[in-house]
């Protein structure tokens, strides 16, 4: 079977598009705005071997006029297979817009979706990938549900399934680490005999997540936990660690083998933050007590914030035995939301804890300083929930080939 090609919009970092990689796709070009970003998605092809970084990973705004000339300088005559992607995810989260006085409706970000469905029509690939946050589902803009929209659009030339019930994923269902929800929307083009319902039924749950009912866990495995993912790291305290160190993982559950080749010697971005003196003992009372942060201030009342807007979630312990929360960008400002479980290291997450709660491999090297590799990671795909996607859709294109319909 060939190659099958893919363009990636809104690249990121990189997450969805190493799940493709790892299926063995090609790259024809990555549309990326942040410039650190880029320098990252060359780094990647480069280790995949790729000689073209440079004329593939196009550093710009994908809504300038001149994007598809741009792009066809890259794919330079290429069957385009799939086209995947997700627009900045700001506008519809509930974060933002609970930030936002006007709720985000004046927020441009909410069209770069246009960018996504003009790019989509001018190659109408196969298949493609629609990747955003939950909170598109119910985001408005002067009344209409944006999502409705965006399935218009994007059903111009394609068969597009909307139902939340099936295109939400959580990532802990597919061995990621992580409670962490995503719309995913697969089109196939119109022509192609494969119906949408088809694809998602090819995206194979294999684990279960905390919450699911028992009647649903039958034949899937435990979630991936934080201690599969991060317990075997070195042991730091605040501000210690370095760039790049010899190690050797144990490589001792299914989720470590899969992040970490047996030939790998190297552990990368293992530093951990400075923190204050009551930040630190914070972090140490709650992990070390099993305490939310809600508890912290009823029995310890000394370590309440000066600050009068940390309340709630401001300060949160990810446990040893279940997966972690949700990783966010909001992690280059602090890591409060990510203490770390052990209470006699009393800090919050790494980079690398938090590329491998993400289910990055550890040869993924994020470029840039902490600040912009946290932002990377918060943004991604994990890997390994793209990978099942890729791995679904690599299935069908071989079908087509086989059945000699493209």
């Amino acid at each position: 079977m060939r190659k099958y090609n893919f363009i990636d919009l809104f690249a990121g970092c990189g997450g969805l598009s190493e799940g493709f990689y790892r299926q063995e796709f090609k790259a024809l070009a990555h549309i990326e705005i942040n410039p650190t970003a880029c320098k990252t998605l060359k780094t990647r092809m480069k280790y995949y071997g790729y000689e073209n970084p440079e004329k593939a990973v196009l550093n710009l705004d994908i809504t300038r006029e001149d994007v598809i000339e741009r792009l066809e300088e890259a794919v330079d005559g290429e069957d385009v297979d799939i086209i995947i992607g997700g627009p900045p995810c700001q506008a519809y989260s509930s974060l933002g817009r609970a930030k936002d006085d006007n709720a985000m409706r004046n927020d441009p970000r909410n069209y770069l979706f246009e960018s996504y469905v003009k790019i989509l029509n001018h190659y109408k690939p196969k298949f493609f990938v629609f990747e955003n946050v939950t909170g598109m589902l119910t985001a408005r803009i002067n009344g209409e549900h944006i999502v409705n929209r965006i399935v218009a659009s994007l059903s111009e030339n394609y068969k597009v399934k909307f139902d939340a019930k099936i295109n939400v994923l959580n990532a802990a269902n597919y061995g990621v680490p992580q409670i962490r929800k995503r719309v995913i929307i697969i089109g196939v083009r119109k022509d192609i005999e494969i119906e949408p319902e088809e694809m998602y039924a090819g995206i194979i749950k294999t684990h279960y997540d905390p919450e699911m009912p028992d009647d649903e866990k039958q034949g899937l495995k435990k979630y991936i936990t934080v201690r599969d993912a991060i317990a075997e790291l070195p042991k730091l305290r605040p501000g210690q660690g370095e760039k790049e160190i010899c190690f050797e993982s144990r490589r001792d559950n299914e989720f470590l083998k899969k992040i970490r080749s047996a030939d790998d010697v190297t552990l990368r971005d293992h530093v951990a933050r400075n923190h204050n003196d009551k930040d630190a003992e914070r972090y140490a009372v709650m992990s070390g007590q099993h305490w939310t942060f809600k508890e912290l201030l009823e029995n310890r009342p000394d370590l309440k914030h000066e600050n009068p807007r940390v309340f709630g979630n401001s300060y949160t312990v990810q446990w040893w035995d279940l997966p972690s929360k949700t990783i966010i960008a909001h992690l280059y400002k602090d890591g409060n939301q990510f203490i770390h479980p052990d209470a006699s290291q009393n800090r919050t997450f790494t980079v690398r804890e938090a590329a491998r709660i993400q289910s990055f491999p550890d040869d993924f090297v994020f470029e840039g300083p902490r600040t912009e590799q946290f932002k990377q990671i918060g943004n991604a795909v994990p890997p390994l929930l793209a990978e099942v996607v890729a791995k679904c859709i690599k299935e069908k294109l071989n079908k087509l080939e086989a059945d000699d319909d493209i």
